[in-house]
């Protein structure tokens, strides 16, 4: 028995050596794009990289992840796409977190104020400079809006301005023969595309989304401010005219009244709106919907000079990321996307990069080239932290006076009372 004892011993320990060596054979092997470089020279950098683009975009920027992880054999980027709705939530959970933090994220500009005053995100002035990654690479304005203290926090991508559609057959019948570029042009534009005893109107004048972009775009083109260093500047002469404006297309019957949410849009895939003000973002839909339409800059309908408010995705770097190997591949990726981003152009956007917003492909797609055309003049919300909560009444009260249950001065005046209770 002993003898017996002691050979199944020696058997079972012999399975466990084999087991073990099997184990470790299967775990160097198994996944050798991820953990080990081709030449087999050492484990690949990783780098996990946050995005929100959960719809049609998505996929862009995974062409582009997936072109850089083929392009070497010293980094891999970990591409994760969190629900757009849900996408700060997850940012604020991993940010106060001491783990489990992405190495990069995507950040919309207009967040960098808040995030970079709670101390969350580090400058990446330095990780630039080791990158060959300058600021004259890029358009100017997302780079001004993301130096704060003389320190660069955000490596812009993109950025996506509103922008004028029009329906080319509406202008057709119409005899329409030009695209409006000022105030009057489009005043004239607007009465001769209303019939409306065919329902079909020049242009809808939206009472909530996309206010969000026309609002602070007309408000800046009058010569208005939303915020003027100290106070919000919401019912200022500037402003109350050009809400006034749109109330007046209202009145006037060249746009329908009580719109409600997204039917100007609705309207416009019908053929009813012949202009809408909207962001990049449509044009996927309108070419699902086989419209025939056009895209334009946004004429200058105020009184005092051309702008136009944008919204733009840049690169951030969290607080507390320092390993070094993790920083450089970083900045190796960074570099790669700002010669290299031609595919999320082919999303619609336009590129911040100047490189590929000069380059001939870049050129060559109309719609994109001609939202670029606007970038000298884009401007963003006021550098100012928290100003989503400090602006969030401004939205309630403009529908109150597009809709008429307020006179548009008492609105305005309504908008600032309570962004000072919300700045308290």
């Amino acid at each position: 028995m002993k003898k017996k004892g002691m050979k199944w011993s020696s058997l079972l320990l012999l399975i466990l050596i084999v087991a073990m060596i099997a184990t470790g054979c299967s775990s160097n092997s198994g996944d050798n794009s991820t953990n080990q470089s081709s030449g087999g020279t050492g484990k690949k950098t990783e780098i996990l990289f946050w995005s929100p683009f959960s719809g049609s975009d998505g996929p862009f920027m995974k062409k582009i992840v997936d072109k850089y992880n083929s392009s070497q054999d010293q980094y891999k980027v970990d591409f994760v796409i969190h629900p757009n709705g849900e996408y700060y939530k997850q940012v604020d959970i991993a940010l106060s977190s001491a783990k489990d933090k992405p190495s990069l994220m995507i950040m919309h500009v207009d967040k960098v104020p808040t995030y970079a005053s709670k101390n969350q995100l580090q400058a990446i002035d330095d990780l630039a400079a080791e990158a060959g990654i300058a600021k004259a690479d890029f358009a100017v304005a997302p780079v001004e809006y993301g130096t704060i203290e003389d320190k660069w926090y955000t490596i812009p991508l993109d950025i996506h301005p509103l922008v004028m559609y029009y329906n080319k057959d509406l202008f057709e019948q119409a005899g329409v023969t030009t695209v409006p570029t000022n105030r009057a042009e489009f005043d004239e534009a607007i009465t001769k595309l209303t019939d409306a005893s065919k329902g079909v109107y020049g242009y809808v004048v939206p009472t909530l989304w996309p206010q969000q972009f026309i609002f602070p775009t007309l408000v800046w083109q009058n010569g208005g401010q939303l915020w003027d260093g100290n106070d919000v500047g919401f019912n200022s002469p500037e402003v109350v005219e050009v809400v006034q404006y749109l109330r007046n297309m209202i009145e006037a019957g060249t746009s329908p009244a009580n719109v409600q949410q997204d039917g100007e849009n609705t309207l416009f895939l019908q053929g009813k709106n012949a202009i809408q003000f909207n962001g990049p973002w449509m044009k996927s839909q309108f070419d699902e919907a086989g419209l025939n339409y056009g895209v334009a800059t946004v004429p200058q309908l105020g009184k005092a000079g051309q702008a136009v408010y944008a919204g733009s995705h840049g690169f951030v770097v969290p607080q507390g990321i320092t390993d070094e190997k993790v920083v450089a591949g970083v900045g190796d990726f960074l570099k790669y996307v700002s010669s290299n981003s031609m595919d999320w152009a082919e999303s619609g956007q336009a590129l911040a990069s100047i490189p590929m917003i000069e380059s001939v492909e870049f050129k060559a797609l109309e719609f994109q080239s001609t939202i670029a055309s606007s970038f000298e003049y884009v401007q963003f919300s006021p550098n100012v932290v928290n100003w989503d909560t400090i602006s969030e009444p401004i939205w309630s009260e403009l529908n109150n006076a597009l809709l008429g249950n307020k006179s548009v001065q008492e609105a305005m005046d309504d908008a600032v009372n309570k962004s000072h209770q919300a700045m308290k």
